[in-house]
This record gives C-alpha cells, structure tokens and sequence, in this order.
C-alpha cells in the first residue's frame, strides 16, 4: 500500500506542477493586463472632465512634469493647472485609495475567515468618520491647519482599531469570532457617536460637509505630504501582503492548518490588524467612508485567479484602482457642475453585487 501510495504521489506531481504552472502564468497575465488598463485609465482619466483633454495632451503634460519633456509647450498655461495641478493628484488618490480598500477588503476576509468581510466590518472607518466630524463641527485638531481633518480622521481610526484589539483580547486569544464581535460592537458605537455630534452641532454647512465626507469624496487630493504619504502606505501594505500571502493562505484555511504550517493565527492577526488599520486609517482620512470596494472587488480578483493569495492581493489592487477611478470619474461628470459622493457610486454597483452574492452563497447551501 506503501507503494502504491508513493508511486500515485509521483504520477500527480508533474500533473500538478503543470496546474501551478498554468495558474501562475494566468496570474502573471493578468496582473499585466490590469497593469496596463491602470495606465490608460490614468490618462483617460485625467482628461475627462467638464474642459476635455486628449490623452496625447495629457501624456505630454504629465511627461514634462515628470521627465522634463518636451522642450516646447503646445498646451495652454490652464490646461497644465487642470492635468498637474488638479486631476492627476485626485486620479492618483483615488488610485491609491481603491488599491488599499482592496487588498484590506482581502486580508480582513483571510483574518476572520468571512467573505463578506470588510474595512468597515472593524469598526476602523466609523472611528475615522467620528474624529473627521470632531474637526469640522467642532474644529478638533484646529492647530493643524489644513491637514486637521486628515489628521483627525486617522488618529479616530488607530483610537478605534485599538479599542477592537482591546475588546477581541480581553477573552483570551484573539479568534475570527471576537474581532467580529467586537469590529461590529465598536462600529455600531463609534457610529451613533458620529450622529451625536452630527446633532449637537449648530452649524448645518457642517453638518452637510459631514454627510459628504461620509459618503466619501476626493475632492480635498493635492500634491504634498498628505498624498505622498497615502501613496507611500498603500504601496507597503501591498507589497507586505503579497510577501505574506502564504500566511494568508494558512490563516484562510483555518487555525489549526495554520499551527500546523508553522503560522500562529494570533500573532498573525495582530499583525494582519495593525497593518489594516494603519492603511484604512490613512486611506479613509484622506477620501472619507467608501463602502463596497472591500466587500467587491477581493470576490472579482479570486474569480479571476483563484484563491491563492500570492496572485489574488496584485490583482485585487489593480482591479480596486482601476474600479475606484472610474468611479471617481462618474461622481465628477454625471451631476456637473455639482459633484455626487463617490461612496453612493460604488454603493450603486456594489449592493446589486451582493445581493448576488448571499443568493449564490444560499443556493450553495441547498
């Protein structure tokens, strides 16, 4: 039997390596694919808007910024402030912000093993919304000037991701079920101290500013270190995700696979949450509370290139950039000259996904 055993393990193994190979060269492929649309979505983007701008316009702009080029300018002096000054920072952002939401939306679905996990699932955002309504109803954070609202938006979301570490560690070690738990408790809290301070507040032009931040928006991306720092985040947390993705695929399976990888889903998830909170927490002080993304796209990617995380987290991103752009795109075009919150863009094509969903996940069951 021993044999026979060990001789069926060596007639599947170049059945399987051919299967590893192939799976790996559709990721590759389409990581390059995604790769590419984010590029034309950039310049695409860039260019649309209420004064149009012809990608070879916008390529042109964008290269003399960056490389010095061309030497003679055949665009007017408005048209370089709308490309460099204007559209390129909020494409970019909205880039970064849906990359982030993305692979978070990927890693907190590995972490408590639930694929209708999300950012908001952990209560991050609602803390990150309850500090943003502090500095623009009652001016929390005024000394900071024109980065108090960020700043504040990100300090409410480290205060909130602590306060679910703390709750989710007090029964011991810290499982799937009690960061759950203690993400929706903490959310549901941080919430209606949100629509206190909503209410408490005299101002309605605040209030209204409040709701729009709410439903997320990237009006507020210019060049500086607010940005440089999203960008800079962003592209960590994917970067340590992808490295990690074979702990994400240990910790997917379930903790005791995980013991007996070696992973210890304790120390894992710590981890896993600090790195979330730290990347939602910057991505949600700097564009406000974007729903779906999360929830969406890390379903799209896995349906793409299957369940390992080594080439799910890569397209996840790309796929979270290009979405969140376009995105961005028809909340500045479709009411002009008003702006639609992105957020109620994304709810738009996101809650007709999951309603998909939970039906599929019902007709599996029966």
């Amino acid at each position: 039997m021993t044999a026979t055993t060990r001789t069926d393990a060596h007639d599947r193994s170049p059945t399987d390596d051919l299967g590893r190979s192939a799976r790996r060269r559709h990721g590759r492929l389409w990581i390059s694919g995604l790769g590419l649309a984010l590029a034309s979505t950039v310049v695409l983007a860039v260019g649309i808007g209420a004064i149009g701008l012809s990608p070879s316009t916008v390529v042109q702009i964008i290269g003399h910024h960056t490389f010095g080029t061309p030497a003679q300018w055949s665009w007017t002096a408005p048209q370089d402030a709308i490309v460099w000054q204007v559209r390129l920072p909020r494409v970019l952002l909205g880039a970064a912000v849906g990359a982030a939401l993305a692979v978070c939306g990927v890693a907190l679905q590995a972490m408590v093993r639930n694929l209708l996990a999300d950012p908001y699932l952990l209560g991050i955002t609602s803390g990150a919304s309850t500090g943003a309504a502090g500095a623009i109803l009652f001016g929390f954070g005024a000394g900071l000037g024109e980065n108090a609202l960020s700043t504040s938006a990100f300090l409410g979301a480290l205060a909130a991701s602590v306060v679910v570490f703390a709750v989710a560690r007090a029964g011991g070690r810290i499982t799937s079920l009690r960061l759950l738990t203690a993400g929706v408790a903490v959310g549901y809290a941080l919430y209606a101290a949100t629509g206190f301070l909503i209410f408490a507040s005299d101002s309605a032009e605040g209030s209204r500013s409040v709701l729009f931040w709410l439903l997320g928006s990237l009006g507020l991306a210019r060049w500086g270190v607010p940005l440089v720092s999203v960008l800079v985040v962003v592209c960590a947390t994917v970067a340590v995700l992808t490295l990690g993705s074979r702990h994400l695929d240990a910790l997917a399976v379930g903790d005791e696979t995980a013991h007996t990888l070696g992973v210890s889903p304790t120390r894992l998830r710590v981890r896993l949450l600090v790195l979330v909170s730290l990347c939602v927490g910057a991505v949600v002080a700097a564009s406000g509370g974007i729903g779906f993304v999360g929830l969406v796209v890390p379903h799209l990617a896995r349906r793409f290139v299957g369940a390992a995380h080594g080439r799910v987290v890569p397209v996840a991103a790309l796929l979270g950039a290009v979405f969140l752009v376009w995105a961005d795109v028809l909340a500045r075009v479709s009411l002009y000259p008003r702006e639609l919150p992105i957020g109620i863009v994304t709810a738009i094509v996101g809650a007709p996904f999951l309603l998909l969903l939970v039906r599929r996940f019902h007709a599996a069951s029966t």
